[in-house]
């Protein structure tokens, strides 16, 4: 693949149930992403979509959002694992070009806020763009960007800071003529803040790494208690690849962390 026809990568999160596989196949124009709902919510976990259009090529990170405002014992340990193997995933393929923080139409909710968090800040550190995009809109009255002129000062108030926006409908049914407008405006979008010159410097590895996990308490519950600094480094040895100093200084940080 020529240097011109390097993929762009692209971050895609949000909470179940608001479309992102929908909104993978909008943006392809054919069907790569299952749609079903059956998967298994872990945090950060991820699939991989190669999609191009326009003559541009991208890889979409389809990837799991929390379900809820804070973490568990458990959840909290999987993210860690899942952050791990996301970071550098994207490091080998290049970093991030652009977050899609995908949300169904409604309340911003504690949850979405937190997800926010938890890619913008915490795991880019405010250094890629973020574009939201919300889903459902086949039946709001006059254009679909009417959702976010009436609500953007939501987004304001909650200090929830994005380059752009995009009001869709992933959803051909009865709304064909608002579905190829929604491929329409998502494909626009998506390529303004993937074009050249456009990428900021995010630069995976285990310093983000470590960041991250440093970030991650802020969204920790720290109900239950967490196991004891020997299996943590077993786990993220084993699980992570990681050496065991490595392990270790994250187990103390972890622990650190989880203590009231």
């Amino acid at each position: 693949m020529s240097a011109s026809n390097k993929r762009a990568n692209i971050v895609l999160f949000g909470q179940a149930g608001a479309g992102k596989s929908s909104l993978v196949n909008l943006m392809a124009g054919e069907t790569v992403a299952k749609t079903s709902g059956n998967l298994k919510s872990c945090t950060l976990r991820s699939q991989t979509h190669p999609i191009k259009f326009d003559n541009k090529y991208y890889n979409v990170f389809d990837t799991v959002g929390l379900e809820e405002p804070q973490l568990g014992v458990q959840q909290y340990l999987e993210t860690v694992e899942n952050a791990y193997k996301l970071i550098q995933n994207l490091e080998e393929q290049g970093g991030i070009d652009l977050l899609l923080f995908c949300m169904r139409a409604g309340r911003l909710t504690a949850t979405l806020q937190s997800n926010y968090r938890l890619f913008h800040e915490f795991l880019c550190d405010k250094k890629v763009p973020i574009v939201v995009v919300i889903t459902y809109l086949e039946n709001e009255a006059g254009e679909m960007d009417n959702w976010w002129k009436n609500n953007k000062y939501v987004f304001d108030r909650l200090g929830i800071d994005v380059a752009g926006h995009a009001c869709i409908t992933a959803i051909r049914g009865n709304y064909p003529e608002r579905y190829e407008e929604s491929r329409s405006t998502i494909r626009k979008v998506v390529k303004e803040f993937t074009a050249d010159g456009q990428k900021e410097a995010w630069k995976g590895g285990d310093s983000t790494f470590v960041s991250f996990v440093r970030k991650l308490k802020e969204i920790f519950q720290g109900k239950g208690k967490l196991p004891p600094r020997k299996k943590i480094v077993s786990r993220l040895t084993k699980r992570c690849a990681l050496s065991p100093d490595v392990a270790g200084q994250l187990a103390d940080m972890i622990r650190d962390e989880g203590a009231t």
